[in-house]
């Protein structure tokens, strides 16, 4: 696994310099020129911990949860006092965890980015089942949340029980939806769980989109090492086969593919806190882009608390990006998308696509993985399963890796992928 990434990151930034992470980092951030920057909370709190989850979390209480928005808002202060005049960005997104724990509070964390950020694309947050209630979602309006993201997995209980979720109350679910409407809702969904069948999605699906969604989101189920889930990957023959179908599906409902696996049904419908060329992330194992820089805050509440409270910023780790590598990391996440644009790269960087990886588009297009048109780069079905793929290979030679180390180490002093 790790030396098909390691191959490919060789031959992409051209040079054998690995991905290296240390323990250095600024206390300034340099954000003040960046276009098209985005902002990630984390709230890293839930009731329940789901065995198949990576992210960075641990058990609610709400002394906890209290005492951490009181540091979080302080890292928010430090960051965004750094510049006397309002930074212009595109979305804010809260993640987590389970960030509606914190329902009372997110208003408060809203009005304060809200001094130093003007937010032009909307706001998002993630919710639990459990949260889509009319209380909840009143309190996120008044917030000025105007986009959801409700992590369904699957609407059928075979499938939840292998996942370890409990039956959802889709009934209180759907009514809370009628009940208070949002720019954006996107329903999740895991899919390439053992067994499943295309059927079994659709119906997710026309579920979802009957019920108060115009998005919804399909992942395919990753086994982290980390985790304690016991549950094993579908084989890549089945898996392909069921995301061409998801796919194709969508596609004949007149569904807009926004990305890999997030289709709309509606135009104005996205929700993705991914597709951002620059973002600043705010709370414990919140990550930072930047035009040289990627950062990622600690993993553990407690030490994120601390380094707040001295007056420093929960930095954990920092890469200072070479030109190639920046590069890379902006073209893989950019193709989420499903497209890439010549003249947006060159205004990134400067550089012309092809004068810097036309081989690499010429053999792309032979092997029918991209088309092209008016400059756009755009992923056939065959290219989206094989960016699927590949993804499967980072997220666990690089993601896995280092979430691995950071969930046991607060502040690791360097780490190689």
């Amino acid at each position: 696994m790790s030396l098909i990434t390691d191959f490919t990151r060789m031959w992409l930034t051209r040079s054998t310099k690995p991905f290296t992470f240390t323990n250095e980092y600024d206390d300034f951030l340099h954000y003040e020129n960046c276009e098209n920057l985005g902002l990630y909370v984390h709230i890293p709190f839930c009731k329940s911990i789901c065995n198949f989850c990576p992210y960075c979390k641990e058990i609610y209480t709400e002394e906890k949860c209290n005492k951490y928005i009181d540091y979080l808002l302080k890292e928010i202060h430090k960051v965004g006092s750094q510049y006397n005049e309002k930074k212009i960005v595109t979305s804010l997104y809260f993640g987590g965890g389970t960030p509606a724990l914190a329902i009372d509070r997110i208003k408060e964390i809203v009005d304060t980015l809200k001094e130093y950020f003007t937010i032009t694309e909307g706001i998002g947050l993630e919710l639990h089942p459990d949260n889509v209630t009319i209380p909840v979602l009143n309190k996120l309006k008044e917030a000025g949340v105007t986009k959801l993201s409700i992590g369904i997995q699957s609407f059928q209980d075979k499938y939840r029980n292998i996942l370890g979720r409990k039956t959802a109350d889709e009934e209180k679910i759907f009514a809370a939806l009628t009940e208070v409407s949002f720019e954006t809702v996107s329903m999740d969904f895991i899919f390439a769980l053992p067994q499943q069948t295309f059927d079994d999605l659709r119906k997710d699906i026309d579920t979802a989109f009957s019920n108060g969604a115009n998005h919804v989101a399909i992942y395919p189920f990753i086994d982290f090492t980390f985790t304690s889930s016991t549950v094993k990957a579908m084989n890549k023959k089945d898996k392909r086969k069921l995301l061409d179908e998801i796919t194709e599906y969508c596609i004949s409902k007149g569904y807009d593919r926004s990305s890999i696996w997030t289709f709309a049904s509606e135009k104005q419908a996205e929700y993705s806190s991914m597709t951002r060329d620059n973002f600043l992330g705010f709370g414990c194992s919140a990550t930072t882009l930047l035009k040289d820089q990627f950062k990622i805050n600690t993993f553990s509440v407690d030490e994120y608390c601390k380094r707040i409270d001295s007056d420093k910023l929960a930095t954990s780790l920092t890469i200072r990006f070479t030109e190639r590598q920046r590069m890379i990391y902006y073209l893989f996440w950019t193709a989420y998308s499903t497209k890439v644009s010549e003249k947006d790269f060159e205004v990134f960087f400067g550089r012309k696509l092809k004068k810097m990886y036309g081989m690499e588009i010429a053999v792309a297009k032979l092997l029918g993985f991209i088309t092209e048109k008016d400059g756009i780069y755009s992923m056939t079905l065959k290219g989206a399963f094989y960016y699927h793929y590949y993804e499967n290979f980072y997220t666990l030679s690089y993601i896995d890796k280092m979430w691995g180390i950071m969930r046991k180490q607060a502040f690791p002093e360097k780490i190689e992928l």
